[in-house]
């Protein structure tokens, strides 16, 4: 199987225009995002459930990590968070639950946390290496009380796309992965407004544009039905992505 890396690197001239331009690419689009669900079983048959990404030395780190998606969400909302510093932030954890409830900045960064560096590869086509750290999104769902029979956690955000939150999704073997992590730093710094803050998601074996940031709530589901138009993410709902993006 040819891996989704490879595929992007020799992309790379179509997919620079932007996630937007994918569509209007047919061919592209049929290489990148061929198969959902065969994809996704050959993959996690060949590589199992809890393979890792790679990860990298500092001195591999790249000079210049570009942010993608919403530089800004820009909402009076969200500037009040950044003018108060985020000491007003609360991220909401619930759905299929025993326990819902929210974090502050503070609780979350009291959790054990993990360091990693690893590869962002864009479907844009480009890729960066760069240091996240942050608590185990499994963390934060154990504490929480998610049932362990649920199937799906869906990330709203704050930043807003044709006027809605933006939104995405994972199952619950890529929730407990043990690289998946709501990143608070990058690159030994906390969060900027580009890339995230205060909150984004890493889920390292997938492609970047599962990577929600500016999360602002965690839901529990059984089933992807009512979340946007079903496929459980913007970009799959709208430009016709497949909902599993490994690489």
């Amino acid at each position: 199987m040819i891996a989704r890396r490879t595929l992007i690197a020799g992309g790379a001239g179509l997919m620079l225009a932007g996630c937007e331009k994918v569509v209007q690419v047919p061919a592209a689009r049929a290489i990148l995002f061929a198969g959902e669900d065969m994809h996704r079983g050959l993959q996690r048959a060949l590589q199992g459930r809890d393979a890792l990404a790679p990860e990298y030395r500092r001195d591999q780190m790249s000079p210049i990590f570009r942010a993608n998606g919403t530089f800004n969400p820009n909402t009076p909302d969200y500037n009040a968070l950044v003018a108060d510093k985020f000491a007003g932030y609360r991220l909401a954890v619930g759905g299929l639950a025993d326990a819902p409830r929210s974090f502050t900045l503070v609780d979350l960064a009291s959790m054990p946390a993990r360091r990693q560096i690893t590869r962002h590869d864009c479907v844009e086509g480009w890729s960066a290496i760069g240091e996240w750290q942050g608590p185990l999104l499994g963390t934060v769902l154990k504490a929480a009380g998610v049932w362990r029979s649920a199937r799906y956690v869906v990330f709203r955000c704050f930043d807003l796309y044709g006027g809605q939150p933006y939104y995405e999704s994972i199952d619950l073997v890529d929730a407990f992965h043990p690289q998946t992590i709501l990143a608070l730093a990058m690159n030994g710094r906390a969060l900027d407004v580009a890339h995230g803050a205060p909150v984004r998601l890493r889920v390292e074996r997938q492609l970047g544009y599962k990577h929600a940031k500016y999360v602002q709530s965690i839901e529990a589901v059984a089933t992807l039905d009512g979340i946007g138009k079903g496929k459980g993410g913007y970009w799959e709902d709208n430009v016709d992505y497949d909902w599993y993006a490994g690489i």
